[in-house]
């Protein structure tokens, strides 16, 4: 295939409606709780007594308001973990909450977290651990069918479901065997009952793993993948540009978006990546840890949501099935500073001048305010209905305070490779203009959206 013929391909490589509904949520929440929030264990055993499970003062209203004070849009509640418990009433096995002593046995997790997401405005999702360490089943063909009757369960009972969250986790059985999951099978049940919601896994088919647990993300993250990451994801683009494989191909790679590695790709796909991490070191709540601090969520933010990608922080419950105060208190710092620092209030007007290119793949548009201001960030969004584009862009200042540009190519503020959905750009700057340059772009750069903050 001819080069530009092949980065064309690329750039027209496109998101699917539920997609574009996912990358509107951009920050949502994590809870993990189950029978390890009672034994301080992060993965669980499969042998603990449900009468373990009993948490008295449950609160899937305080669980709300506390995510939404961060602004986050949504919960994804972990319905069953390793440990094969499962916080539903389910029909599927008795290790779950049916044989708690809370609320004497009638009690259902899963339900109150969907009504209170409800009332309160945000989005449920569910997390099903396809490894069960409690269920014989598991390591035999029959464990699929269990599986899929818990997946139908939680898909059929309890109202809309914006995500459905899966990892790739999978430990021997009690026989001394792994579970091949049938993940093709998994999909088709969610696609039939929750037509609207996207599936996370390591690779798709409509979200993937950034592939750390730290919150770090990529310098440049590329929603426009190989297919062969993401073999469960629809094909889009047929063609190599150079013969070759990606055998060796894996999420945490640097540069799985880049055309160094996409050029030997078996088609493209469009699979976007999720940052996950804890507001705590454990997964699991642990009385001795306490949450990070502001900065390293704030940090955190800006590399997720700023980065083309979505933050999935989780929180998790105490024994008593509430929040902890710290976790509460900390939530709601982040959403007062997301809320200061990109607030309506701190948009700075412009007038833009676009300077003519020789390439329809290059850029260069200059952002006048009225008087000096103290820029914060300026934030780029593309308009990925239509594809990701950019590759290497910059941002420039003029050199000197008190001229426009006087015929300079100014100082350069930013260094940045690709935009995406969203471009959180912090550039620090003193100055009465900006200038934005893409340098490389795979098809004519189509901005949605520039805008610009102020400290």
């Amino acid at each position: 295939m001819e080069y530009k013929a092949f980065l064309k391909s690329a750039a027209n490589v496109v998101p699917s409606k539920r997609q574009l509904a996912w990358y509107d949520m951009q920050f949502y929440a994590f809870v993990h709780f189950t029978v390890n929030t009672y034994t301080d264990l992060e993965w669980g055993l499969g042998d603990e007594p449900e009468s373990i499970f009993n948490p008295t003062e449950l609160d899937c209203d305080q669980w709300v308001e506390a995510v939404k004070s961060a602004g986050m849009k949504g919960i994804i509640l972990t319905a069953k973990h390793h440990d094969g418990f499962c916080l539903w009433q389910t029909s599927t096995t008795e290790h779950c909450v049916k044989n708690s002593p809370w609320k004497n046995g009638m009690g259902d997790v899963v339900k109150e977290c969907a009504e209170a997401c409800k009332r309160g405005g945000i989005k449920f999702g569910v997390y099903l651990s396809p490894w069960d360490r409690n269920s014989p089943l598991y390591g035999t063909p029959a464990y699929n069918d269990y599986y899929c009757e818990q997946l139908t369960e939680l898909l059929s009972k309890y109202g809309d479901i914006f995500m459905v969250w899966f990892d790739g986790a999978c430990g021997e059985g009690p026989n001394g065997k792994k579970q091949e999951y049938d993940f093709e099978r998994y999909i088709k049940i969610i696609r039939e009952l929750q037509p609207e919601a996207v599936i996370f896994n390591d690779f798709g088919p409509d979200v993937r793993w950034c592939g750390n647990e730290a919150g770090s993300a990529r310098r440049g993250e590329w929603a426009v993948v190989p297919h062969d990451l993401c073999l469960r994801c629809e094909k889009q683009t047929e063609g190599k540009l150079v013969e070759g494989n990606l055998k060796y191909l894996y999420n945490p790679a640097e540069s799985i978006g880049d055309l160094s590695v996409i050029q030997y790709a078996d088609g493209l796909s469009f699979c976007g990546a999720e940052i996950d991490m804890s507001i705590r070191p454990g997964w699991f709540y642990h009385e001795n840890e306490k949450p990070h601090s502001l900065e390293r969520l704030f940090g955190t933010y800006l590399n997720s949501c700023g980065n083309n990608t979505s933050f999935n922080l989780n929180i998790p419950p105490m024994p008593n099935g509430k929040f902890n105060q710290a976790d509460v208190e900390r939530l709601k710092e982040l959403g007062e500073l997301i809320n200061s620092s990109f607030g309506d209030d701190k948009r700075i007007s412009f007038s833009a001048e676009e300077i003519p290119m020789q390439s329809e793949t290059q850029r260069r548009i200059r952002l006048s305010f009225e008087n000096e201001e103290d820029v914060a960030f300026v934030e780029l969004k593309e308009n990925i209905a239509k594809g990701q584009r950019v590759e290497i862009f910059r941002i420039l200042a003029p050199t000197y305070e008190d001229a426009l540009w006087n015929g300079s190519t100014g100082d350069v503020i930013f260094n940045g490779y690709t935009v995406g959905n969203r471009k959180i750009c912090p550039v620090n700057s003193h100055t009465r203009a900006i200038e934005i340059q893409v340098l490389s772009a795979r098809d004519t750069v189509d901005f949605k959206d520039i805008i610009v903050y102020r400290k």
